[in-house]
């Protein structure tokens, strides 16, 4: 496996072409294997409130909740960068609380850095976080924190106008010092001049080919999240299924007697038994 992915790689793609891959991941087993396919980014997104707790959107998701799933995929991924998702109000009341709330990721939940939402109006905040020695990675576009303001889950920047509020965007989050910045549900013409507008990586999700690299759900990657699909999802297993499948046999097989056998069960030796037996009080013998 390759040496640790830093923020140096990352640039270092960019700068050569290379594109980055980046995918969910909420808990240590999915990690490890995340990790073993040499994923260049983990990001440990609040979307799992929606895929992991069956919540309607992230916006019930809290900091204590971000940071156990935080510190599950640290001990799973050694090689990949890790990013957490800093979740719903923990980063736009006051700087200060926002720089508290950082910093657990790092101290307690041993990410690499943290993801916010927003473009112009949280360039402050950033730049604040930046200062004192946390990375931040941008996300601009949709923003599912957002919803309830943008009226749900739309595609951005499809105007003119807005797409020239993308690229303002983009701008200022990249003078804060971001170190990378996700585009999510942008045309990909735009997204394609925006990544060329900003020296540093932008990772699309439904923002076509053009970004230096990619990020989707794991879940919606293994089919294992069906409530809704959006049209950027390519799934590319469907495991619901096979674990479906899995748990009918099970179900089955106990209801009949078939498991456990023989090569499931421990044992304990005739001579041992028969000693049991002798010992055991009246009424009891079989």
């Amino acid at each position: 496996m390759d040496d640790k992915v830093t923020l140096h790689t990352l640039q270092k793609m960019k700068a050569n072409g290379e594109r980055i891959t980046m995918l969910t991941a909420y808990d240590y087993p999915t990690a490890l294997i995340l990790d073993r396919s040499e994923i260049d980014v983990l990001l440990v997104g609040d979307s799992l409130g929606m895929v992991v707790h069956g919540l309607p959107n992230t916006l019930a998701v809290t900091m204590d909740d971000m940071i156990r799933h935080c510190r599950a995929v640290a001990r799973g991924a050694k090689r990949a960068y890790l990013v957490g998702d800093m979740p719903f109000m923990s980063y736009q009341v006051t700087i200060e609380e926002a720089k508290r709330n950082a910093a657990r990721f790092l101290s307690e939940g041993g990410m690499d850095a943290v993801k916010v939402e927003g473009g112009q109006k949280i360039a402050a905040t950033i730049r604040a976080l930046v200062d004192v020695g946390i990375a931040v990675m941008g996300h601009i576009g949709l923003t599912p924190q957002s919803i309830s303001a943008v009226g749900g889950f739309k595609a951005q920047g499809k105007t003119a106008e807005a797409a020239r509020h993308l690229l303002a965007d983009a701008r200022a989050l990249e003078a804060a010092g971001v170190f990378s910045i996700v585009l999510e549900c942008v045309p990909d013409r735009v997204a394609a001049h925006i990544s060329g507008e900003v020296s540093v990586p932008t990772i699309g999700i439904g923002a076509g080919v053009g970004c230096d690299g990619q990020v989707l759900v794991t879940h919606d990657v293994l089919g294992l999240f069906d409530r809704f699909t959006p049209k950027f999802v390519k799934r590319y297993a469907r495991l619901a299924p096979v674990m479906q499948e899995a748990f009918e046999a099970f179900r089955e097989e106990v209801r009949a007697g078939v498991f456990p056998a023989a090569e499931h069960s421990f044992t304990i030796s005739d001579d041992e038994w028969a000693a049991f037996e002798e010992e055991l009080p009246p009424g009891t013998e079989e």
